[in-house]
């Protein structure tokens, strides 16, 4: 999506761009928005202002210089709303600012879109000149940002604007140049080039091809955004049809322009739309709407005295006040457009008005000073239709004379009649014939009278046959523009259609994404409650749903009992359903497996209505399906009639589909929970059971040894005592019983010691396991203890345990699922790590962290964990010893006692190059743990 928005774009896009804009991240948003404002300120001009509010609001979160592109780009957004809307302020000198920041910026484009609102300021001010010098500009600027769509179409403006002060000068610079437009150029590109080929045959008075032009080009302006040209060009082709001898399509065009240029509020265009109606009006005689419509033009004009269509507006007023015997008031408005700079082409006519004035006025000499001076200016301008106007009214004002001995009527009237054979088509040439004749009878001259008025019959016949001819092209191109019209609004019918097809599809793709997230949201629970919970919030965002109740089906599957239930966010008291209740539609729905969109009685007659609940109008019936399997029914209700249409009922039936897997999850859950509780339970007294027999077996040394010395000092002492009592006794015997006696109890002292460190070891071991109760304990001592009891399956499969613990280190928590932790590792490493081989190390070592934890590692020198299996290691039940003594509890639950219980956190360090080494790290001091009972709900909340 670029950043640097067109000049003009179609409809089309700028949909596309509206849709596209809230997905897209938040600094990519302002710059969108404000491309959007951009191309919405003709379109809708409002909207397009509160747009760069919200763009504005975004540039914080731009880079620097995208941000100055962007606040540049705004601004020059909210000068052209301002001149659409006549609003006046300080512009000019606001845009020049503009461009010149842009241009410090290098950004030859917005440096080109400025010059092209500058030039849009000039010209409503009146400045031609101005306008067409800030054109140049701009297709200089945009040549200098390579940008071939904008320099073609200002330079389209610029040929133009430029026909207006010149039209000889713009045709031999351009010529045709815009006749053929390129076919990679743009739509809107491609409009404007339509649009000028047409005011370019207006002007060289070709007027079929100019009414074609506009009709061609009216619509494409719609679409690509350039409203107020198109406002423009219907009031253009209004005028064309009327020059065509067809005022009722004049009028019929010019209302359709006023009318798109009031929806959009725009002064200017609403009063150029009504200099031309009011023109047209006066032309047809219908001289009070005529002044009506004039007069408010002129008066939203004279905001811009100097503009041209302010100017335009005061000769249409003169003429008017002629046409009603005004002279006075028409003298004043001609005297008033002379005083006006920068409109030397309505000069001309302002100085034939003023002469026609001062000749009802009765004040010929200034009259006919006004005439010669028009006269002078007709010659050298080569104005020829205003020249034959000028001599007729000259002939006029002589006649009004009174004895005109010196022929100067007549020779006025002579010297028009020869301008006239210059000139291919002129309106007025029988009534100068007629004229001319008369003026020769008075003179005397029969025969040249005779002749001319016989010209003046030809020239009535082909005036008549000439406005046939133009009354039937109008015919035909009133068709052409209407069935343009007709295709258009076809067109324009199929677009909407699509719109609002598209639209349809975005509102239930952006419902299908929020349900998709509402699924999520259902199915990550795995308690019915917190499910129950999650369909009370969304049900009634999504739906019209005063009323909506869940149902489970029995265990036995003969009948439905209310799980959950809300009306008006109250609780529904709780109730069952038999499944063959005949009058249910729940029990319906559950028997036939269906959904039901159900309409009931308004008077509540229904039998399925419940006594005492909301009056139901329209309901929705469900069954919770999991494949085949029926796991229940949910219904909505609504005391609207007619409440749930098709996208209604996609959205309950995706709803009903995510709730049933979360309620079927929930449900699975629940027994996964008792099958996994009795498990542990096991676990536990294997645990205690392998811990008992290990401490059994390494009692059975000391306590064997004891027992051995003891029986051998008893038989020494029976053969001492038996050689004293028959005085056979000899000193060295005695000796050798003594010392033999000190070795031996010696030696039973050291085995019963040893027994009783293992039985309190053992004791210590088995109460924390069994209790689960939290102590200050010293992590070395705890851990020696935990390894004494271990000592003798490690014996047994010739392993050892290194421990290097520092001394010192206190722990307040839980000693008992520490052991736990430890004895898995240990277990775990035997089993998993070792296998068959024997005499593997195991190592236990410790140290303290910053921020009161410590990190224990316990790492062996086994075969290591599969890289496929190490992202498993701690799922319940996840083992590569199954059938074979593996559980697949053991991780699981020492990570859960780790992370939940103790604190701390159990991990996998996978950077070790040989063997396995868990990461065990714990706070000093375990979190405060607070009895909790889980509540399971299946009733009302």
């Amino acid at each position: 999506m670029s950043d640097t928005p067109a000049l003009y774009e179609l409809n089309s896009t700028v949909e596309a761009l509206a849709t596209a804009i809230p997905a897209l991240p938040k600094p990519e948003q302002a710059c969108q928005q404000a491309n959007l404002a951009w191309h919405q300120r003709e379109r809708n001009s409002a909207w397009a202002l509160q747009l760069a509010e919200l763009a504005e609001q975004g540039l914080q979160n731009l880079p620097e210089d995208q941000a100055l592109r962007t606040a540049l780009r705004l601004q020059l957004t909210r000068i052209d709303v301002r001149r659409l809307r006549n609003e006046p302020a300080a512009d000019q000198a606001l845009a020049l600012s503009i461009r010149q920041a842009a241009e410090l910026a290098a950004d030859w484009t917005i440096c080109a879109d400025t010059c092209w609102v500058l030039s849009q300021l000039a010209s409503g001010n009146g400045d031609m000149p101005g306008c067409c010098a800030w054109l140049e500009q701009g297709v200089e600027d945009a040549g200098r940002a390579q940008d071939k769509t904008r320099c073609w179409t200002l330079e389209c403006f610029l040929a133009r604007y430029t026909g207006l002060l010149d039209r000889q000068g713009a045709e031999q610079r351009w010529g045709d140049s815009f006749g053929k437009c390129d076919p990679d150029l743009p739509a809107p590109a491609r409009a404007i080039s339509q649009l000028y080929q047409a005011y370019r045959a207006l002007r060289a008075g070709r007027l079929s091809e100019a009414a074609q032009g506009f009709s061609t080009c009216i619509e494409a302006l719609l679409q690509s955004g350039y409203i107020r040209e198109a406002i423009a060009a219907q009031a253009n082709l209004g005028a064309t049809f009327n020059d065509l001898n067809d005022p009722d399509a004049a009028l019929k065009w010019m209302e359709i322009g006023l009318d798109l240029a009031r929806a959009h509020g725009w002064p200017s265009s609403i009063a150029v739309c009504q200099m031309q109606l009011g023109e047209t009006l006066r032309l047809v005689g219908r001289l009070d709407l005529a002044e009506e419509q004039l007069s408010a033009a002129r008066n939203c004009f004279s905001t811009w005295p100097s503009s041209r269509n302010y100017a335009v507006s005061l000769g249409y007023l003169g003429w008017l006040a002629l046409d009603r015997g005004q002279p006075q008031e028409a003298s004043a408005l001609f005297t008033e457009l002379q005083a006006l700079a920068g409109v030397s082409d309505l000069q001309l006519t302002a100085q034939r008005g003023q002469s026609q004035a001062l000749l009802q006025l009765g004040q010929l000499a200034e009259a006919e000073q006004f005439a010669q001076l028009a006269l002078q200016h007709a010659c050298l301008h080569a104005a020829g239709e205003h020249e034959i106007e000028l001599r007729i009214l000259l002939a006029r004002i002589a006649q009004h004379r009174g004895a005109d001995t010196a022929g100067t009527s007549l020779h006025q009237l002579e010297l028009a009649h020869q301008r006239v054979q210059s000139i291919a088509v002129y309106k007025g040439r029988t009534e100068l014939l007629n004229a001319l004749a008369q003026a020769y009878a008075d003179a005397g001259r029969y025969r040249e009278a005779f002749e001319t008025s016989q010209l003046a019959a030809n020239a009535r016949a082909q005036s008549l046959s000439r406005e046939s001819a133009n009354r039937l092209e109008s015919i035909q191109l009133r068709n052409l523009s209407e069935s343009a019209r007709a295709q258009a609004e076809h067109l324009q019918q199929l677009a909407e259609a699509e719109r609002q097809k598209a639209a349809l599809m975005q509102r239930n793709n952006a419902t299908l994404e929020k349900l998709g997230l509402i699924g999520q949201q259902l199915t990550r629970h795995l308690d019915m409650a917190s499910v129950f919970a999650a369909l009370s919030r969304h049900i009634p965002a999504l739906l019209d749903a005063r009323a909506f109740e869940v149902y489970l089906l029995d265990e036995d599957g003969q009948g439905l009992q209310s799980m959950f239930g809300l009306e008006d966010g109250e609780p529904i008291p709780a109730s069952h359903i038999a499944l063959d209740a005949p009058s249910s539609n729940a029990a319906r729905c559950a028997r036939e497996r269906t959904e039901l969109s159900i309409q009931l009685a308004p008077d509540g007659s229904d039998p399925s209505q419940v006594p005492g609940t909301m009056r139901t109008l329209s309901a929705l019936f469900a069954p919770l399906l999991i494949g085949e399997r029926l796991l229940g029914v949910v219904t909505v209700q609504s005391p609207q009639a007619d409440a749930y249409g098709e996208h209604e009922r996609m959205v309950f039936r995706t709803l009903n589909a995510y709730a049933a897997i979360a309620l079927d999850n929930a449900r699975a859950y629940r027994h996964l929970q008792l099958a996994q509780s009795q498990l542990l339970a096991q676990e536990k007294l294997a645990a205690l059971g392998a811990l008992v027999a290990g401490i059994a077996h390494e009692l059975n040394t000391p306590l064997g040894n004891s027992l051995l010395m003891a029986s051998t000092l008893e038989q020494r002492t029976v053969e001492v005592e038996r050689a004293a009592v028959s005085k056979v006794l000899r000193r060295s015997e005695l000796e050798s019983y003594f010392s033999e006696a000190k070795a031996m109890t010696r030696l039973i002292t050291l085995g019963l010691e040893n027994a009783a460190r293992l039985i309190g070891s053992f004791k210590q071991v088995a109460v924390d396991r069994t209790a689960e109760q939290r102590r200050p304990f010293d992590l070395a001592l705890l851990c020696e203890q935990v390894a004494a009891t271990m000592q003798a399956g490690m014996r047994k499969r010739g392993h050892r345990l290194v421990l290097d613990i520092p001394a010192d280190i206190l722990l307040d928590s839980f000693p008992g699922p520490f052991g736990q932790i430890l004895s898995n590792l240990i277990e775990n490493a035997m089993v998993h790590g070792f296998g068959e081989r024997r005499e593997g190390e195991m190592r236990l070592s410790a140290k303290l962290l910053l921020g009161e934890r410590v990190e224990l590692r316990f790492q062996d020198d086994g075969s290591g964990i599969n890289a496929a299996h190490a992202a498993r290691i701690f799922e319940p039940f996840f083992t590569t010893k199954f059938g074979q003594g593996g559980s697949g509890l053991g991780l699981s639950v020492s990570h859960n006692i780790a992370s939940s219980l103790l604190g701390g956190s159990l991990t996998l360090d996978g950077k070790v190059s040989t063997g396995t080494c868990f990461v065990l790290t714990l706070p000093l001091r375990a979190p405060q743990v607070e009895a909790e009972q889980a509540q399971e709900s299946g009733g009302q909340v």
